[in-house]
């Protein structure tokens, strides 16, 4: 009876090991095609190309080190897309370049703000302690905006994707630089299954 016992319970045991999730580390730059959704390999290639194209701009070309501030990009399509991992990305790469600087208002206001507070309040040595006042501004406003449209006709879903960039004189209010990236992805539903 034990025997039996044994042998179910290390059958059992194997078929929910067989029915396990199987997880690999990936190249986080390889193209992902899993879906015609944006996704990562969408972000690699639109920072690549922003990035490339902005430090062609001759106000950044002349190694003037413009002060960027990054405001949020604008989702116009109908599914859910992370913009912040976007501009983080493109900033990131502009960064590396050593080219562009950026200022942090964009996204931590509020705790530099908190900080200075802080520090002008007493806890912090005065000679060391940082001032109200001191920050600096941003010369360009990097904004911009993701557009797709989508058909689908039978079992064929087609997206079109069109990412578009703008850097304005903050000071003239004159757009500086545009420049956008088109994706086009095409996905076939299977006759049978999902």
């Amino acid at each position: 009876m034990k025997l039996v016992q044994v042998v179910c319970l290390t059958g059992v045991g194997l078929s929910f090991a067989g029915c396990a999730r199987q997880v690999s580390y990936q190249d986080p730059t390889r193209v992902e095609t899993v879906t015609e959704e944006w996704g990562s390999s969408d972000i690699q290639t639109v920072a690549d190309r922003m990035a490339n194209s902005m430090v062609r701009l001759p106000e950044i070309a002349n190694n003037s080190r413009p002060i960027v501030q990054v405001s949020t990009l604008k989702n116009k399509t109908t599914e859910h897309i992370d913009t912040k991992s976007i501009t983080d990305k493109i900033r990131t790469a502009l960064i590396k370049t050593g080219m562009v600087r950026f200022t942090a208002v964009s996204d931590a206001a509020a705790e530099i703000g908190e900080n200075i507070d802080y520090q002008q309040g007493g806890a912090v040595n005065k000679a060391t302690a940082k001032k109200s006042g001191k920050q600096v501004g941003a010369d360009y406003l990097l904004y911009g905006e993701v557009d797709s449209i989508v058909k689908q006709a039978g079992r064929t879903t087609d997206v079109y994707y069109k990412l578009t960039l703008n850097l304005a004189n903050v000071e003239t209010g004159i757009i500086e630089w545009s420049d956008e990236k088109e994706i086009r992805k095409q996905a076939e539903r299977p006759l049978l299954g999902y």
